[in-house]
Parts: C-alpha cells; structure tokens; sequence
C-alpha cells in the first residue's frame, strides 16, 4: 500500500513533526499546496496545525480524495493540552466537519501538541491571540479552564511542548 504524508503548517511546528514522522516511517512528505494527485495512495496521513478551529489545509486535501477509497489519518498540532478530553472532543469536532461523513469513517485521528512564538505570528493572528488575552483576563478566576490559565500565563511570549517521542505511538499504530 502507498502512503504519503502531507502537511499544513503555518508557523513551522507542524512541518517539523511531518518531516520528522517521515523520517521515522520511511514514508514520503509534501506540503498539501504542492499536492495534485492522490489517486494511487492507499493512505494518506495528514499533519494540521489548528488554527482557529480549523485545521490548515485540510479541507482542500479532503476535496482530492473524493472520489478515492484512501484511509486518512489525521494528525492534528495544537496548543491545547490534548491529555484533556474535552480539548480533544473539541478538536475531534473540528475535524468532522471538515473531512466529511463519508471519509470520516475511514479516518483516525490523533493529536499533538505544538508551541507558539508571538514574535513570528501574523499581525492577524497577533490581534486574534490578543483579544482572546483580554478576553480572559475578565473571566471570573472560578470560570476560568486549565488552558484559559496557561494561555494567560504565556501570553506574548514563546511556548514549545513539542515531543517527537509522540510519534512512535501513531508509528506503531499505523
């Protein structure tokens, strides 16, 4: 069975576990932009940064495997501490609408957690990351979620809970 792993990064963390999960398995990586054809692929396995959401890239990925019986295997990379079922829930939601019904029973997921550098964020992002600070910082302290607390804590600063390590157990699961 051909596999091939594709990528959707914005920021680097992302690109960096594709490649170092290619490294690992032998198998071939590319950035979803660079992707025109996936007939002959009996899986694919898809690295996404999450961003607002979403998961980058996805979507257009998913429109090329339409008409294909590929096995998909998401990987998602976030800030969210993904230990937590309710991150992942969330997370798992997202992906659904994304993927679809008909490719989501073929599909498995799993998660990681990535980093973030406010310094090397768009402006755009900069401004999301901002008002979503002070929008927490008015939230009652007793309303207020693990992550709510450390998005707090590490505001405007730089964050990495990359752990390569991670990924010998989707190595081993695939």
């Amino acid at each position: 069975m051909e596999r091939l792993i594709i990528y959707g990064s914005r920021y680097g963390t992302t690109k960096a576990y594709a490649e170092q999960f290619a490294k690992l398995t032998g198998i071939s990586v590319v950035n979803y932009e660079t992707v025109k054809d996936l007939a002959g692929y009996g899986q694919i396995i898809y690295f996404g940064g999450l961003y607002a959401g979403g998961v980058k890239g996805l979507k257009r990925t998913v429109k090329k495997l339409e008409d294909c019986n590929e096995r998909l295997v998401v990987v998602t990379v976030g800030l969210a501490d993904v230990s937590r079922k309710e991150n992942t829930e969330h997370i798992k939601n997202s992906v659904a609408k994304q993927v679809g019904e008909p490719l989501l029973k073929r599909t498995t997921m799993f998660h990681l957690r990535g980093g973030i550098d406010y310094g090397k964020l768009s402006f755009k992002h900069k401004m999301m990351m901002r008002a979503l600070y002070h929008s927490l910082k008015n939230k009652p302290a007793e309303k207020m979620t693990q992550e709510d607390k450390a998005l707090i804590e590490t505001y405007n600063t730089k964050v990495d809970f990359v752990d390569f390590r991670s990924l010998e157990k989707i190595a081993k699961a695939l």
